[in-house]
């Protein structure tokens, strides 16, 4: 991929549809890159893998969004909801703690138990759209798929479900890197509809977990309140926080991940119908499509803790950085032919999920998701196809995901 001529425009229509380019240029050109979001919020963007399994992995780089003055770096809502105290905002010790009560939720037993109840889903959802010979596979497929999942593994009744697919698609749809309203995440604009949804879904998250201590089951957030009742320090509110990050982040990550996932074996048509041929491939297929266009295109904030340096560049306390996993997943230095998508490649020690003490809780479930997904359809659809100009697809506009508004396809009605 070039990476010569003058540096090419970030955060435009064009950049979010095939950011790659750009992130060449700025890997050979400006590795680490100081630079101004569609936010208005100024950042230090990390392209280079060496640079960014390093950053991923330092602590001297706080999850803490208190260490910015901004209220522009997390996610819309989260802190006139009460949902700071969750994962991807804090530090040890309390990252310590509460990440090991939740990662029972998460281990290879319990999510191999978990798989039948995916490929149940995967099925039924298939089954909705089989008869018609075509679908929008992001809306009926690759979104629904996760929200039932992960509502299931926190224990949301079946009859709530649907309410919560309803929030996470108002999140999903409207999040993203534009400014806020004139009064931050209470304005009218898009980031004002993402605040009303997560208050919504911590509102019902408390009342969950209050009717939960009287029927405490298997699922994680009976877990979460087993924890606390056995002497963990687990607040009320850090359970909130625990379930709605795991929630948000649990979903949108797979969408993007199977959406993606599709479209490129859909512009790769021979690695499709290898893959198809192959199912044995999966695994290894699920890694190349993570690493060559995967759903977390920047890592979520940090912040430096103090004065520290990056690829040579000196980075002040406080300032944020962001590292950049899609620029990370294509280095020429880290990966032969980084432009090619190999579903049997090898050595294949990408950052789709980050690294580190922060590295991806829920990371196996989504593999399990993804490689059940895509098998799945492409064993129920063998000829399936793009209807339309796949060039004319529309990605959302967010600033941390990278993720299809819609994937119109086509294939035998069966």
């Amino acid at each position: 991929m070039p990476a010569d001529g003058p540096q090419p425009a970030l955060f435009s229509r064009e950049f979010a549809s095939d950011p790659y380019p750009a992130y060449a240029w700025l890997r050979e050109h400006a590795p680490v890159h100081r630079t101004t979001l569609p936010s208005g919020v100024e950042a230090w963007l990390v392209t280079r893998y060496g640079d960014a399994r390093q950053a991923l992995a330092d602590q001297r780089l706080s999850k803490n969004p208190t260490r910015h003055a901004s209220d522009r770096t997390g996610i819309p809502g989260e802190r006139g909801a009460g949902l700071m105290t969750h994962l991807l905002n804090i530090d040890p010790p309390d990252h310590t703690r509460l990440r090991r009560l939740v990662s029972k939720a998460f281990t290879p037993r319990r999510v191999a138990e978990f798989a039948p109840r995916v490929q149940q889903l995967t099925d039924r959802l298939i089954d909705g759209f089989a008869g018609r010979g075509e679908a929008d596979l992001i809306h009926e497929f690759a979104f629904p798929l996760p929200i039932y999942a992960i509502c299931d593994m926190l224990g949301v009744p079946a009859e709530d479900q649907d309410e919560f697919r309803d929030w996470a698609g108002m999140m999903l749809h409207t999040s993203g890197g534009r400014p806020p309203g004139p009064r931050g995440d209470q304005g009218k604009g898009p980031r004002g509809g993402v605040a009303r949804s997560v208050k919504k879904m911590r509102a019902y998250l408390v009342e969950l977990i209050h009717r939960k201590r009287d029927d405490l089951g298997d699922d994680l957030i009976s877990g979460l309140i087993r924890a606390s009742d056995h002497g963990e320090h687990l607040t009320e509110q850090e359970a909130a926080a625990m379930a709605f990050i795991l929630l948000f982040a649990g979903f949108e990550t797979t969408v993007n991940l199977i959406g993606n996932g599709v479209y490129q074996l859909l512009r790769h048509p021979e690695a499709m119908a290898r893959l198809a041929a192959e199912p044995s491939l999966l695994p290894s297929a699920v890694e190349e499509l993570l690493r060559y266009d995967g759903p977390v295109e920047l890592a979520t904030w940090r912040f430096a803790a103090q004065d520290l340096e990056i690829g040579g560049r000196r980075i002040a306390e406080g300032d944020p950085v962001l590292v950049v996993l899609a620029a990370a997943d294509r280095d020429p230095e880290r990966f032969a032919e980084p432009d090619l998508l190999d579903l049997a490649r090898r050595d294949n020690q990408h950052l789709g999920y980050g690294h580190g003490i922060h590295y991806c809780l829920g990371a196996p479930l989504a593999r399990l998701e993804g490689q059940t997904a895509i098998g799945t359809l492409l064993r129920r659809a063998p000829d399936l196809r793009f209807a339309g100009n796949p060039d004319e697809l529309r990605w959302r506009g967010g600033l941390i995901m990278r993720g299809l508004r819609t994937l119109p396809v086509e294939f035998t009605a069966g």
